[in-house]
């Protein structure tokens, strides 16, 4: 009986092994950016929504593993990062230049990141900028020379600000004086004139504009550096749980389905969550938009990750990380061919979301975007489109006349091909009575100078005046 008695325990035994690592219970921590906006689908609509809970892997290996999901939310990416290297968090969300700290804090701990996709950015720069008080008279970049400029640390317009003044031919270290400043810190400061100017990244400079703060002098466009948002992982985690990470970017990629598809509800829906103005963020993630939603890893996005590691020797930071090994594109792959999607197709593809969309006066559809302008009323579940900007203020002031509140007026910039807020845009009217949109002031008067123009503002327009401010 002895040998039977062997052969039980040791198959109990083997249950008993078995039961235990079939209860297992892996920890998902997250680390998110809900008011940086990028890095809503990769964080704060998967979290809302619960899309992890959706794709996470249940059979083989993870068969009765129990999932401890954690959220955390933080205004930056250097303390995500801080927790991350700690081993309290898994995958955190952040732009390319804290990435890039990211990778370099691991490597300087023994251990490893990989950098996993990018979430949303713009290969031509925008997101990132600078803003100076309403009331300040500086105009340009140009003339902060030995002037204090604020930004958060280790920012991604921390990066944007080193490389900004190095372009100017002026030393960081002595030419400007760049202090440290948190976005909401930054915000009362232009409020109430305390502070010179501040560089800020996604959507602080627009918000702080949108809520009549300060007025936008220089945007990340004008350097033509590409800039993003992304998610990381450890290495160690991703190594143990491939399967995990790759759930994480299925539901990323739902979250950028659901938005394209439905851009202002889930603006109303950050807005509830964060406090940042559906506007604001429908500025950045509705059609033809600030920046663009991409989840593939572009040439101009792996440079700008290079450029940010560069950007560390500014900061007296220099470290051994390589973007060609720090980026690992496999698990973003992988979670489009599980999708049913086509990896390579997206990575060739540059355009924004684009605008299907009828003008709103005349209900024809809409095929020249170049001064295309679009009109948030409260009370409107969607923003009305039009084919002019001249149209769509038309349109405002029968509004305005009839007792509705204005949400947001989204014109073109002509230059840079950047959507703005129109309050603080200037304009050029033509001859012809058509209108551009320029981000700067001496560009409007330059187009209006060529095509015997005048050069408007928001408020003669809104007022449905055409009297010509001051060139």
């Amino acid at each position: 009986m002895r040998p039977l008695t062997r052969t039980l325990g040791a198959a109990l035994t083997a249950l008993l092994l078995a039961a235990a690592a079939h209860a297992e219970t892996i920890r998902v921590a997250i680390g998110t950016q809900d008011t940086t906006i990028n890095c809503a689908t990769g964080g704060l609509l998967i979290r809302e929504l619960k899309l992890l809970e959706k794709y996470l892997p249940r059979d083989g290996k993870y068969k009765g593993v129990t999932y401890d999901v954690q959220w955390k939310n933080f205004t930056s990416g250097a303390p995500l990062t801080n927790e991350m290297v700690a081993d309290k968090l898994d995958i955190g969300a952040m732009a390319d230049f804290p990435g890039s700290n990211n990778g370099a804090a691991f490597l300087k701990a023994g251990k490893r990141s990989i950098f996993l996709t990018v979430l949303s950015g713009s290969t031509l720069g925008s997101g990132n900028g600078i803003v100076v008080p309403l009331q300040s008279k500086v105009t340009a970049l140009s003339e902060l020379k030995g002037r204090t400029i604020s930004v958060p640390f280790a920012s991604t317009a921390h990066g944007m600000l080193l490389r900004a003044v190095a372009a100017q031919g002026w030393d960081p270290q002595k030419d400007v004086n760049i202090i440290t400043q948190a976005p909401e810190v930054a915000g009362p400061a232009l409020q109430a004139n305390k502070i010179e100017a501040h560089a800020d990244f996604v959507p602080f400079v627009e918000l702080f504009e949108h809520r009549g703060y300060a007025r936008k002098i220089y945007d990340g466009s004008q350097a033509h550096a590409p800039t993003y948002h992304g998610a990381l992982v450890a290495a160690d985690f991703a190594q143990k749980y491939p399967e995990i990470v790759v759930a994480y970017l299925r539901a990323a990629i739902e979250a950028d389905q659901l938005f394209a598809a439905e851009p202002e509800k889930y603006s109303e829906l950050i807005e509830k969550v964060t406090g940042i103005e559906a506007a604001v963020n429908y500025l950045y993630h509705g059609p033809l938009g600030l920046q663009t939603r991409d989840l593939t890893w572009k040439p101009e996005y792996r440079q700008a990750l290079k450029t940010s590691i560069e950007t560390l020797k500014l900061m007296g930071r220099d470290s051994p990380l390589n973007a060609d090994t720090f980026i690992d594109d496999q698990y973003i792959r992988a979670a489009f061919k599980q999708a049913g999607l086509n990896y390579d197709a997206r990575l060739k593809n540059y355009d924004k979301l684009p605008l299907k969309a009828n003008d709103a006066i005349t209900g024809k559809p809409i095929t020249d975007t170049q001064r295309a302008a679009g009109l948030w009323l409260q009370g409107e579940p969607k923003v009305r489109h039009y084919a002019s900007i001249e149209g769509a203020f038309a349109d405002l002031r029968k509004a305005e006349q009839a007792g509705k509140t204005v949400r947001a007026v989204y014109v073109h910039d002509q230059i840079h091909r950047i959507k703005l807020l129109a309050p603080l845009a200037s304009f050029a009217i033509d001859g012809k009575g058509q209108l551009t949109a320029f981000l700067q002031k001496d560009a409007a008067a330059a187009y209006a100078r060529a095509n015997k123009g005048q050069v408007l503002d928001y408020a003669a327009l809104r007022a449905g005046k055409t009297t010509p401010t001051a060139n």
